[in-house]
């Protein structure tokens, strides 16, 4: 059976300075976060509340859809308080689950070796920053690791972008964005953000998705 290669996507790097790398989805495989929120949290609160597991899967989800979107959404510091579980010491339950996506560390070589400036731009709290940064040790490669928390707005907010941009001194026209999320990647195109690209397999045990109207990439090979 002869393998499928992705095609090689050509970008102008002598016209970008700076690569903005979200986190989960995109250098780490989404599969511990999917599975985290939607197995572990939903069993742990039915133990915890004593409800069935599809009660609690219908509570949690309609806690997560009424802060979607929002900073929230993302700290852990607020859904331990909703759920009354410490969601910071359950991710250390499963964290062996943390892994990457295929081919980060030879493309963060790459563009190491391109002198170019390297961000983290995450909405992940601080508290899951720290877990993964333990597990997967990635922090050498980036000049700077942002969280959104810091910041004040999530990703999917025009003024996460003013602060950032003018934090780190970013020029936008000049800069790379890789992201999993639509969302996000829209807010950063809507800013001003002009490279752009999704990726369209962010978890590794579930199907490919379409990025459009974003160019989308499965693996960073396609990259170097």
């Amino acid at each position: 059976m002869k393998s499928i290669l992705s095609p090689t996507i050509s970008l102008p790097w002598d016209s970008i300075d700076t690569v903005l790398l979200d986190m989960d989805g995109t250098l780490l495989d989404l599969h511990f976060d999917n599975f985290f929120w939607a197995e572990h949290i939903p069993a742990c609160y039915a133990k915890r509340h004593c409800l069935s597991l599809s009660e609690s899967k219908q509570k949690l989800l309609t806690f997560s859809n009424s802060v979607k979107g929002q900073l929230e959404w993302y700290c852990l510091d607020y859904w331990s308080e909703k759920l009354s579980l410490d969601v910071a010491a359950l991710k250390k339950d499963v964290d062996h689950k943390i892994s990457f996506r295929p081919n980060v560390i030879e493309f963060l070589n790459f563009l190491k070796n391109k002198n170019k400036r390297i961000i983290l731009a995450t909405n992940a709290h601080p508290k899951t920053l720290e877990l993964k940064l333990m597990r997967t040790d990635f922090a050498g490669y980036f000049n700077e690791l942002s969280s959104s928390h810091e910041l004040g707005y999530p990703k999917e907010e025009n003024a996460y972008w003013e602060i950032l941009t003018q934090r780190y001194e970013i020029d936008a026209g000049r800069s790379l964005f890789i992201d999993d999320s639509l969302s996000v990647l829209r807010a950063a195109s809507q800013f001003g953000i002009r490279y752009i690209l999704g990726i369209s397999k962010p978890d590794l045990q579930k199907e490919e998705m379409d990025c459009s109207p974003y160019t989308g990439i499965r693996d960073f090979s396609q990259l170097f």
